[in-house]
């Protein structure tokens, strides 16, 4: 994983994906192979190498829709194409929001 912001060099040690979180409700979204975001995994734009990865989350940090902080997520990639976090935190995140954000 990487911080846009924090770190220059991008390593890839594995399949990985651009994620972030939207402003107005929280939501976790990853970048999507046609430049959007989406809050499902299985759509989310898979790279391979370091220079996919540095312009895929170039394109998700200059894109000025509502989400936050992308970075690069490590993924793993299943049998049959299924798509699954590839860490502890990422697998988390994809659960959703741990807290109501509003009063019930």
């Amino acid at each position: 994983m990487t911080s846009p912001l924090e770190q220059k060099k991008i390593r890839i040690t594995g399949p990985s994906v651009v994620t972030a979180n939207r402003t107005w409700d929280g939501a976790v979204v990853y970048r999507t192979a046609d430049r959007g975001w989406s809050t499902a995994l299985a759509d989310a734009a898979i790279v391979g190498t370091s220079d996919d990865a540095r312009a895929l989350l170039a394109e998700g940090v200059a894109d000025d829709v509502g989400a936050v902080g992308a970075y690069i997520a490590p993924v793993e990639v299943k049998e049959g194409g299924v798509v699954k976090p590839g860490n502890l935190r990422e697998h988390i995140r994809s659960k959703g929001l741990t807290i109501d954000l509003l009063p019930a």
